[in-house]
């Protein structure tokens, strides 16, 4: 087996794994952190392990005229997403959660429609029927408590500012590549949080160990590696064969919260997940014709 084939097969472990695991570490970092803290204090872990390896490759800054933009998009990719994602996950599992965040192909393919006026085919506007038609199923599960459709909403808020960061970040992705993109989208996101950094200090000293624990886990493992196990295989086998694998993120959330939590998601709820999943495979799939084209079979 080649290095380049195990390397592959670590990627995609690390992906589905890492970016599974942080749905049910921020349900645990929550004990004992406000989700303003909880997104600034992940912030700031990954921007300091991104700073290190950044001077470890000699990676420049960016240009002074892109940073509002570049600050902009840290808002809306990381800040935004993580605070909103953690106020929804004070009612929401981790499970769920994790469902409701795949939904963001289906904002960005609506964003994309707006902005570029590309037309969608018969496939995609189905899938976003079917997934929404799932979220409409998840909140009836939680039809007994109020304040969970507010998480639902909240996450939902999550995928959609996550969804802007992806449809407008192409041009800064191919100016400065994925790493230092990445790198500085992060620190613009944590720059925008410091307001909240003297709530920190006061919940760092207050908190539990084990929730501390849980939340440097958030900021170097998920907030980092799988960004760049994906721009690897994205680099060795092209981006459609890298995000398939996300396909497999909420499975491990929902065993992970099961097993770490002792969440239990009922029938009804898994069963809505599932039909907002298939409706993202559906917006995924590709037309007959182009696969062909791929092939070389015309």
């Amino acid at each position: 087996m080649r290095n380049w084939t195990v390397f592959l097969l670590v990627s995609y472990v690390s992906i589905i794994f890492f970016w599974g695991s942080s749905f049910p570490a921020i349900r645990f970092a929550l004990h004992s952190y406000t989700p303003e803290s909880l997104a600034l204090f992940r912030l700031l872990i990954a921007s300091s392990f991104l700073l290190l390896i950044a001077i470890i490759l000699r990676i420049g800054l960016p240009n002074m005229r892109d940073v509002p933009i570049l600050v902009l998009l840290g808002c809306l990719g990381f800040s935004a997403y993580h605070l909103f994602l953690n106020k929804g996950e004070i009612t929401v599992g981790g499970g769920i959660a994790s469902l409701l965040v795949t939904t963001t192909p289906i904002f960005s393919l609506m964003l994309e429609r707006l902005y570029s006026k590309r037309k969608l085919g018969f496939s995609k506007w189905l899938g976003s029927f079917v997934s929404f038609l799932g979220i409409a199923f998840i909140s009836l599960s939680y039809h007994s408590q109020s304040y969970s459709i507010s998480g639902i909403v909240l996450i939902l808020l999550a995928a959609f500012s996550e969804s802007l960061y992806f449809v407008f970040q192409t041009r800064y992705l191919k100016q400065y590549g994925m790493f230092a993109f990445i790198t500085y989208t992060i620190w613009g996101g944590t720059i925008s949080m410091l307001w909240f950094f003297p709530y920190l200090l006061r919940e760092i000293k207050q908190a539990s160990f084990s929730s501390t624990l849980a939340v440097t886990y958030l900021g170097i493992f998920p907030s980092v590696l799988p960004y760049l196990a994906l721009a690897y295989i994205t680099l060795k086998m092209g981006a459609s064969e890298a995000t398939a694998s996300l396909y497999l993120v909420p499975i491990v959330a929902v065993l992970l919260s099961w097993l770490w939590l002792g969440e239990e998601v009922n029938a009804f709820a898994l069963g809505s997940g599932m039909i907002t999943f298939l409706g993202i495979f559906l917006i995924h799939k590709r037309p007959r014709k182009v696969l062909h084209r791929e092939s070389g079979k015309f």
